[in-house]
C-alpha cells in the first residue's frame, strides 16, 4: 500500500475519533471507548475491511503515547494537591498492582482449569494475564476526572490521578518479568518454583529509584534549559518541549529504569515550576496527549479482530467481573487498610479502576515474544477493556452520587486572555476569587499595588471587561497582570477586610 492511502487512511480514522468525542457526551459514553470502536469498524473484520496485525508497531507507537500522555498527566498534576496523598497513592500504584495482579492470576487458574479440566494450565500464564490488567489506565482516568461533568469531594480526584499516572510502570514491569519467565520455563521445561518470584520486588525497586531520579533530575534541566536558552523562533521552545519528553523515556529505559515513571515525574517537576511559555507548552502537551490518545485507541481497535475477540468473551467476562468487583477492591481495601480514607471512598477508588489503552499495547509484550497462547491472551484483554471502559466509565459520577462523594460541578469556561513568560519581561498572571468581604466594592476602590492590573473579570458564564467603576460580586474570578511581588500583595489585599476602602 502506497504512504498517501496510509496517510488518508490514518488521517480520516483520527478524524472520524475526534469528532465521536462530542458523541459521547450526548450518550455519557467515554470518548476513548469510541475511539476503539473506530478503530475495530475499520479493521479487517469491519466495515472499512483495513488489515492491521502489526503488534510491533502498534507496542512502539504505544509506548511514545504512552510517554506522552504519562508526562501531560504529570505536567497538569497539582503538586500541593498531590502532596497530602503520596503515600497511599504510591502504595496503590505498587503494591495495589502487585496485589490485584496476583488475585487475578488465582481466580483465572481456578477459572481455566474447570472451564477447560483437560488442559495445562501454567500459572505464570494466568499470573501473566493478571499483570496486563493490573493497572489502571492514565488516559482513561485523566479524560473522565478532568472533564467538565466529573467533580469529587475531597482528595480523591488527586489520588486517583496519581495512581493511574504512576501505576503503569508496575504493570509494564510485571509483563516483562513474566514474560521472560515464561520463555525460560518453556525452554526449560520446568516451572518455575515459587521464590522465582520473589525476584519482583528488588528488581522493581531498583528500576523504580533510576527512574525517579533520573526523572527529577532531567526535568530540573529541561526548565533551565527553557530559561536558559533564548531561541530567537517561539516555535523551536515547542520542538524542545517534545524532545524532552523523547530523551527522558529512552534516556532512563537505556539506563535500565522504568521509563514511563521516569516521564511522570518528569513532568511533574516541570509543572510545578516556573519557566519560559511555561502556559504555551502546557496546552502543546495537552494537545499531544489527546493526539496520543487518539492514535493510540484507535490503532488498537484496527489491531484487533472483533470475531476473535467474542470468542473469548465468557473468559473476558469472568475476569472482568472479577477484577471490578473482586480483585480490585480486595486490593484497594488491603493497601488503604490504614488510611484515613472512609468505607464510602474506598468503594469509590475500587470502582475508578478503568481498564484502557495500556493494557491491550501491554497485551502485545507476549505476541512480540511469541508465547504460546498470546492472541488468546490479547483478545481476553481487549473484552475485559471494553467492559471496564463501558460499565465503569459511565457509572462513575451515579456511584459517586450515590455514595455521597459527588461535588458541585463548576463550569469552565475558556478565557480569551492568557500572559506568557517569554523572558523578555517581569510578569506573570494569576487568578483571584473575591471573598464576600469585597462584595459590591468597586474595582477602583480595590487600591491594588503599583504594577498588578486586572486584565479580565470572569462572573458566573460570562466575562467581564474591568473598568475602574466596575462593581465586584462575591465569587468573581479576577485575572491580573503583574510582577510576582505585586500580584503577592493583590492577594493579600484581598484576603484582608475591606475596612480601609470602605472608609476612604
Amino acid at each position: 500500500m502506497e504512504l498517501h492511502i496510509i496517510l488518508a487512511s490514518m488521517a480520516l480514522l483520527m478524524l472520524g475519533s475526534l469528532l465521536s468525542s462530542k458523541l459521547s457526551g450526548i450518550i455519557n459514553m467515554p470518548c476513548l471507548l469510541l475511539f476503539l470502536a473506530i478503530g475495530m469498524l475499520a479493521g479487517s473484520d469491519g466495515l472499512g475491511g483495513i488489515a492491521f496485525d502489526n503488534a510491533r508497531a502498534a507496542n512502539y507507537v504505544g509506548s511514545v503515547a504512552m510517554a506522552f500522555i504519562l508526562f501531560s498527566g504529570g505536567f497538569d498534576t497539582n503538586w500541593k494537591s498531590v502532596k497530602a496523598v503520596f503515600a497511599p497513592g504510591a502504595l496503590l500504584s505498587s503494591l495495589g498492582v502487585l496485589l490485584t495482579a496476583l488475585f487475578v492470576a488465582i481466580f483465572a487458574r481456578i477459572f481455566l482449569a474447570l472451564a477447560s479440566p483437560d488442559t495445562a494450565i501454567r500459572f505464570s500464564w494466568c499470573f501473566l494475564l493478571g499483570a496486563v490488567i493490573s493497572s489502571t489506565d492514565a488516559a482513561a482516568v485523566f479524560s473522565i476526572l478532568r472533564s467538565r461533568s466529573v467533580s469529587l469531594r475531597g482528595q480523591l480526584t488527586p489520588l486517583l490521578e496519581l495512581e493511574s499516572g504512576s501505576n503503569d510502570p508496575m504493570a509494564a514491569f510485571l509483563t516483562v518479568f513474566l514474560v521472560e519467565l515464561i520463555r525460560h520455563e518453556v525452554a526449560s521445561g520446568v516451572s518455575s518454583a515459587w521464590y522465582s518470584y520473589l525476584a519482583i520486588i528488588p528488581q522493581f525497586l531498583a528500576k523504580m529509584v533510576i527512574a525517579l531520579a533520573l526523572g527529577w533530575l532531567l526535568g530540573r534541566m529541561a526548565v533551565f534549559f527553557f530559561n536558559k536558552l533564548n531561541f530567537d523562533y517561539n516555535g523551536l521552545y515547542y520542538a524542545l518541549a517534545a524532545v524532552i519528553v523523547l530523551l527522558v523515556f529512552s534516556l532512563t529505559e537505556l539506563l535500565y529504569g522504568n521509563g514511563f515513571m521516569a516521564v511522570y515525574a518528569a513532568g511533574i517537576v516541570m509543572g510545578n515550576r516556573k519557566f519560559v511559555f511555561h502556559n504555551g507548552v502546557g496546552r502543546f502537551y495537552d494537545g499531544m496527549a489527546w493526539l496520543m490518545q487518539v492514535l493510540l485507541f484507535t490503532l488498537l481497535g484496527l489491531l484487533a479482530y472483533p470475531s476473535r475477540v467474542w470468542e473469548a468473551k465468557w473468559v473476558g467476562l469472568a475476569v472482568a467481573l472479577f477484577l471490578m468487583f473482586g480483585a480490585r477492591p480486595l486490593a484497594v481495601h488491603l493497601t488503604l487498610l490504614r488510611s484515613r480514607f472512609t468505607p464510602h471512598e474506598k468503594i469509590l477508588i475500587s470502582w475508578v479502576g478503568l481498564r484502557g489503552g495500556a493494557p491491550i499495547m501491554l497485551a502485545t509484550f507476549p505476541i512480540l515474544a511469541h508465547l504460546e497462547g498470546a492472541g488468546l491472551l490479547f483478545d481476553i484483554v481487549f473484552f475485559i477493556v471494553l467492559t471496564s471502559v463501558l460499565l465503569q466509565g459511565m457509572t462513575i459520577m451515579p456511584l459517586a452520587k450515590l455514595l455521597g462523594l459527588d461535588a458541585p460541578v463548576r463550569p469552565t469556561l475558556r478565557v480569551p486572555v492568557s500572559v506568557e513568560e517569554t523572558g523578555d519581561a517581569n510578569a506573570e498572571s494569576e487568578e483571584i476569587t473575591v471573598p464576600p468581604s469585597w462584595a459590591g466594592v468597586t474595582l477602583a476602590r480595590l487600591h491594588l499595588p503599583e504594577g498588578a492590573l486586572v486584565l479580565l473579570i470572569r462572573r458566573e458564564n460570562r466575562f467581564v471587561v474591568p473598568r475602574g467603576d466596575t462593581v465586584l460580586a462575591a465569587g468573581d474570578v479576577l485575572t491580573l497582570m503583574g510582577s510576582e511581588e505585586a500580584l503577592k500583595h493583590s492577594v493579600q489585599k484581598l484576603l484582608s477586610p475591606p475596612a480601609d476602602a470602605m472608609s476612604s
